[in-house]
């Protein structure tokens, strides 16, 4: 039993320390920030001020007008037929 507390405790550790995966374009590789619920990081899809949260910026998937937020983008994973919907990458695979 004290190997199963010890087991659990390591993968808790390790995944609280993990880096949050990232979102890129399919073809190009662009960068669209991180999958972060940490609303102050500057890069997380979830800081809604930031340059990869806002519904405002260009490079966001929360943002409905553009290239990666609109419901009807090839590019954003909120258009259920887009072909070139962003991939999530695991940082620690990079």
């Amino acid at each position: 039993m004290r190997n199963i507390v010890m087991l659990i405790s390591f993968f808790v550790a390790a995944a609280a320390s993990a880096e949050p995966s990232i979102l890129v374009d399919r073809k190009t590789g662009y960068y669209l920030g991180n999958l972060s619920t940490n609303q102050n990081d500057p890069d997380s899809v979830s800081n809604p001020n930031g340059r990869y949260g806002s519904k405002d910026s260009k490079d966001s998937i929360n943002n409905p007008n553009g290239k990666y937020g609109n419901f009807q983008s090839n590019d954003s994973p909120n258009y259920p037929y887009a072909t070139n919907k962003p991939i999530i990458l695991n940082r620690e695979n990079l």
